[in-house]
């Protein structure tokens, strides 16, 4: 049975654990035509929740240079993957109506697969026009994510998929991310080791 944060809304349940900021580094190795691009990086994501069942993501990442040189920029939505129901918002600005379908820990329980894990669905939208929907699995401290989709802007380059894993190893948040793009199949791509911090933490530098 899920062990749940009276202050959250129960879908949060499977995915309290992600909750705060958290900042460290990592490393960005991928193939671009003939050469290997390399870099070290810094970065800093948050996972936020404004009583409502799903997380809003933010990471921002910077070169380890002497510039601390901007990279990439991510935002999104992560929630559990289930059925639609009738009270839920939307679509557009539209309201709730009635009371939550998944309103307590035991009405989240009934959403567990049998393997144990919770389908999870994760919208990552990129600032050069890319927006990524990721359908996976949560399984206690373990992510597993495939992208259903990409939408690509006219003026974005070549990204056609991407596979991502978070963890929670030793209260660390680890990832790596796979990416197929620029005539690429899916390769990896990249991956980081990020501590937990405090707000105040998390603006220090970038």
């Amino acid at each position: 049975m899920l062990e749940l944060d009276p202050t959250l809304p129960a879908e949060l349940g499977p995915l309290q654990w992600l909750i705060g900021s958290w900042k460290g580094t990592g490393v960005l190795s991928f193939p671009v035509g003939d050469r290997t691009v390399e870099r070290e990086f810094g970065q800093r994501v948050s996972f936020a929740h404004h009583g409502h069942p799903y997380l809003a993501y933010e990471a921002y990442a910077w070169i380890l240079d002497d510039q601390l040189t901007p990279l990439a920029a991510e935002t999104g939505f992560w929630r559990l993957a289930r059925p639609a129901a009738e009270a839920d918002a939307g679509p557009g600005m539209l309201p709730p109506e009635g009371a939550p379908a998944y309103d307590s820990a035991e009405a989240v329980e009934a959403l567990r697969r049998p393997d144990g894990a919770f389908d999870l669905q994760a919208l990552i939208a990129h600032p050069a026009g890319v927006a990524e929907l990721y359908l996976g699995t949560i399984d206690g401290p373990r992510i597993d994510l495939a992208t259903d989709a990409v939408l690509r802007g006219a003026g974005a380059k070549e990204h056609t998929a991407s596979t991502r894993m978070l963890g929670l190893v030793d209260q660390h948040l680890l990832w790596a991310w796979d990416l197929a793009a620029l005539g690429q199949g899916l390769e990896s791509h990249a991956s980081a080791r990020l501590a937990r911090v405090t707000p105040s933490e998390a603006n220090e530098g970038r």
